[in-house]
């Protein structure tokens, strides 16, 4: 198969980009500077294709399909009851998304209010079937796990002394339930 060189596409008119926006946002929820990187490389470079972006956004903005609060809101939600992450890990996904930092903290906020941290990571245990680390190394495996997860260190290190979650695998003996070095 011979090689063919990539080429950027032909830049859009705003009809055709606010077209293919709302066919992205059809797609997948999509945060206003996730949407205006896409945009980005199917118009033109400089003051035209930043205004075509411009006005494309502010339509879609005026019609509701593009709210940054409700996709925050939206995300939040979803990742804490699908995924049981940490405030941590949506924080840092939400910012990396291009949401102001400001709406990020009052979502997470709202969101996490009534959802103890603790709860969370049993739940993400328990869906994950992660069973108590019997030495050092896996301790550590876990806790970076745990971390990378979006869980704080002193609710990751009060779940590994106070290890109470049932995952239905019989105990094979009494061991103490600080860990080795603790």
């Amino acid at each position: 198969m011979p090689f063919r060189a990539h080429r950027k596409p032909e830049p859009l008119d705003e009809a055709a980009l606010y077209e293919y926006a709302v066919g992205a946002l059809g797609r997948q929820m999509r945060s206003v500077a996730e949407l205006k990187r896409m945009m980005s490389r199917r118009v033109e470079e400089g003051e035209t294709g930043a205004s075509k972006i411009a006005a494309v956004v502010q339509r879609l903005v005026e019609q509701h399909y593009l709210d940054d609060h409700a996709f925050a809101s939206t995300y939040t939600r979803l990742r804490q009851e699908n995924q049981s992450f940490g405030k941590r890990r949506v924080s840092q996904e939400l910012a990396r998304k291009g949401v102001e930092s400001g709406l990020v903290s009052s979502t997470l906020d709202a969101a996490y209010q009534s959802v103890p941290e603790a709860d969370l990571v049993r739940q993400y245990i328990a869906r994950k079937r992660i069973e108590k680390p019997q030495d050092e190394k896996q301790t550590a495996r876990l806790v970076r796990r745990l971390a990378v997860a979006g869980f704080s260190f002193p609710v990751i290190t009060a779940q590994l002394k106070n290890w109470d979650i049932d995952l239905a695998l019989p105990e094979e003996e009494d061991e103490p339930e600080t860990l080795p070095g603790h």
